[in-house]
């Protein structure tokens, strides 16, 4: 426990430099781009489309998921992974891809992954202000159940930190996990029900998918959207499967990257 609050009070210490180095993060990224950020958006988008295209017009032929047309509904899912994917991949790496930071800062090594996965924040919540006005203009209108969506948010964000703090300090020990990881994530966007639906299957292949946190979150996310339901009352064993999950694994990532951070310098 004193590890997670080590870590944790480093976070909200360093709160506002987080926040400067995650836009200088996004703005550095696509300086040499005409578009410069609005790529953020522009690629994910163009990936909408052609999921849509494939999975939506070709291989369902227009049908709809429980009523709910699959535009919507993959709409829906897909921006959690446009957030989780990115910030995984990127905040694996983001000690060892950063020597000449970690020479000269003067800052704990615990807030780089932190503005890696905020740099990630700002795309997300512009692809969620698009998908609530495409909902409303679809017939999904505001309802009382958007106030999960804060809740979801959050809940992502500290899976994605306690996560990349491990992957992070596992890479800068061990390169050859990044592309484990890689790999992994390549995998995983098939193992949620974001592009296919999920309900058809056995019930104890659904459980066994349901072990995924990443289900947790796109499923609470079509909820809040969609009206459907208070996912995280409704689901409430699922909600503390959830947070005993993120509980473990960020203690187990303040355990690995307190142990190791002194030596990240000669790692790298």
């Amino acid at each position: 426990m004193h590890s997670i609050g080590q870590i944790l009070k480093e976070q909200i210490l360093y709160f506002h430099l987080i926040r400067r180095l995650s836009l200088f993060e996004i703005k550095s990224k696509n300086n040499s781009n005409y578009l410069g950020v609005s790529w953020e958006i522009i690629n994910p988008l163009i990936q909408v489309g052609i999921y849509w295209f494939v999975f939506g017009y070709g291989i369902r032929g227009g049908q709809d998921v429980g009523g709910i047309p699959f535009f919507q509904w993959m709409l829906a899912g897909i921006i959690v992974w446009f957030f989780a994917n990115p910030s995984i991949l990127e905040g694996s790496k983001a000690i060892y891809k950063r020597k000449t930071i970690i020479s000269k800062m003067n800052f704990p090594m615990s807030v780089i992954p932190s503005f890696v996965i905020f740099s990630k924040l700002y795309p997300h919540l512009g692809l969620l202000a698009i998908a609530i006005v495409t909902f409303q203009f679809s017939g999904y209108p505001i309802t009382i159940y958007y106030l999960q969506i804060p809740y979801f948010l959050f809940s992502t964000v500290i899976l994605l930190f306690s996560i990349t703090l491990i992957t992070s300090t596992l890479t800068t020990i061990i390169r050859d996990i990044q592309n484990l990881i890689a790999a992994f994530m390549r995998m995983l966007i098939y193992l949620t029900p974001i592009l296919w639906v999920t309900r058809s299957l056995p019930d104890f292949v659904q459980m066994v998918m349901k072990a995924n946190p990443l289900y947790y979150l796109v499923e609470g996310y079509r909820a809040a959207f969609f009206g459907q339901s208070w996912y995280l009352f409704e689901h409430w064993e699922y909600t503390l499967y959830f947070w005993a999950l993120v509980f473990i694994l960020l203690w187990i990532g303040s355990k690995l990257h307190l142990k190791f951070r002194s030596h990240f310098v000669e790692l790298i």
